[in-house]
């Protein structure tokens, strides 16, 4: 896309302050064309303040932006989140100061599906376990074609649960949709939508999903939705997929539930901390192979990366012409 920008009246003050969260992102540069741009790989608390106290508009992915840290930004006008979440803006007093706050939403839709069934179907036809099993020599050794070590079964008339159906949660069952599977649907909100999915409440939906996958924002309703009780009633067959929120799921809890065989498997792409703790109870699990997990990366995709820069460009465009 070709702009010109001769007709801005001012040169902005643009501060991107952990830009290295969106690596090597191909348009990240075109911000260059809104104005005087600093880019900051990562910035720690400490730094905020200094490093924004003369800029108008600030980028941030996830450090956080507080009450004090605006008030004594004069010249702040515009917070741009890269991201679809704004938990790390105090929206309360960006709104008392009068600085706007705009977000990007939609951008990682594909992407986060695409890794929801990444993890899915990695637990469910272990790929990695029979490439290694070829490539050691074992294969080579056998006297029968096939090995089937780690038996597998079809998604085709399971029923898959999502939890949140919004727009990633609808792209989700979409999918499910097309391997054949039941899609049914938990609306924490207690809000029904105008789809063609069953809505159950919580008791039946955690005692007869086959899979479980949790799409839905971190907010009063859902942190701690699947605690230790409720894991303990879903089928021991049963896979769990997080790629939405960590706190939405107790951490030790489901840790606890798997080295007990209480569900089968679980995929995790978000955690309550990020990165998590050396200690984390997950990385101690008595059967490895029954977890997943990924470092928050569902949302990246080079195509959502794109798109994520294409729309703050946008927002602070639209700022400025306003």
């Amino acid at each position: 896309m070709l702009v010109c920008f001769n007709f801005f009246q001012k040169t902005m003050k643009i501060v991107f302050l952990d830009s290295r969260t969106l690596g090597e992102t191909p348009n990240l540069n075109q911000l260059n064309a809104l104005g005087e741009v600093v880019f900051y790989s990562d910035t720690q608390t400490s730094q905020v303040q200094e490093r924004i106290s003369t800029a108008e508009v600030v980028i941030t992915n996830k450090v956080k932006i507080t009450h004090d840290t605006m008030a004594t930004c004069p010249q702040l006008q515009l917070i741009c989140v890269a991201a679809t979440g704004t938990n790390n803006v105090d929206l309360a007093a960006a709104a008392k100061l009068g600085i706007a706050v705009k977000n990007v939403k939609g951008y990682s839709t594909d992407s986060v599906a695409q890794l929801t069934f990444t993890l899915l179907l990695a637990i469910l036809n272990s790929p990695v376990y029979y490439d290694r099993y070829v490539k050691s020599g074992m294969y080579s050794q056998e006297t029968i074609f096939t090995h089937l070590g780690r038996p597998f079964w079809e998604l085709r008339g399971k029923r898959f649960g999502i939890v949140g159906l919004g727009e990633i949660g609808r792209q989700v069952a979409t999918i499910a949709d097309a391997f054949g599977a039941k899609v049914v649907y938990f609306s924490a909100s207690g809000v029904s939508q105008n789809v063609g999915y069953q809505r159950l409440d919580l008791p039946e939906f955690i005692k007869t999903c086959d899979i479980i996958s949790i799409h839905a924002p971190l907010n009063n309703q859902t942190d701690g939705l699947l605690n230790y009780a409720q894991l303990c009633q879903m089928k021991p067959s049963a896979v769990l997929l997080n790629t939405s929120r960590g706190g939405i799921v107790v951490e030790a809890d489901l840790a606890r539930a798997l080295n007990e065989n209480r569900i089968a498997a679980a995929g995790i792409d978000v955690f309550t901390q990020e990165p998590i703790a050396a200690n984390h109870p997950y990385l101690n699990l008595q059967n490895p192979d029954k977890l997943l997990l990924a470092p928050h990366v569902g949302w990246s995709s080079i195509e959502a990366r794109i798109r994520l820069m294409d729309g703050v460009f946008e927002n602070i465009r639209q700022f400025i012409n306003s």
